[in-house]
């Protein structure tokens, strides 16, 4: 499968992360209908002393799990990206989860099925974890936008130091 440049993840910014869960919460609301972070498809990630930061399937180009599926339950959908769970082939074996080199994969409690996360698809506006981040440390965007950004926030600071730096010269004469 040829990975797409278009296609869009959620993407977590550390600095901006407080931990606040928040993100699990509004996924277990919105595919499950339960107020439970167990049943979220993202998962919070708390590094001591003091980064936070949630993870999500991340729709990988040649995805382990859907490899390693011993009753080919999972499949991935070319146009966009996201892993698809045949439920009537999935039997909850966990190998996927295994597989997974982000830990985004969870056995569901209500039905013993894989499940990962979908950028809630049947939404218009967007992944629910994205729309409901009072942070907003979640963003649903393509890998390049979000490289341009990062490469204009670089030169920004860059050219912030160098400014600080001119003017510590200036003083200093």
């Amino acid at each position: 499968m040829m990975f797409k440049r278009d296609r869009k993840t959620i993407i977590c910014d550390a600095e901006k992360c407080t931990g606040c869960e928040i993100c699990e919460f509004a996924c277990s609301i919105e595919h499950d209908d339960v107020f439970q972070q167990m049943h979220s498809r993202i998962k919070r990630v708390r590094i001591e002393p003091i980064i936070n930061f949630a993870i999500s399937c991340q729709f990988c180009k040649d995805p382990a799990c859907v490899r390693v599926c011993p009753q080919k339950a999972l499949s991935q959908d070319d146009a966009t990206g996201r892993i698809l769970v045949d439920e009537n082939k999935c039997d909850g074996c966990a190998f996927c989860i295994k597989a997974c080199p982000f830990g985004a994969i969870i056995i569901n409690m209500r039905n013993n099925k894989a499940q990962m996360c979908d950028q809630c698809y049947e939404r218009e506006d967007g992944p629910a974890c994205v729309q409901y981040c009072p942070k907003e440390a979640l963003i649903f965007t393509t890998l390049e936008a979000y490289a341009d950004e990062k490469r204009f926030d670089s030169v920004e600071k860059l050219l912030k130091e160098y400014a600080e730096i001119g003017e510590l010269e200036s003083q200093a004469k």
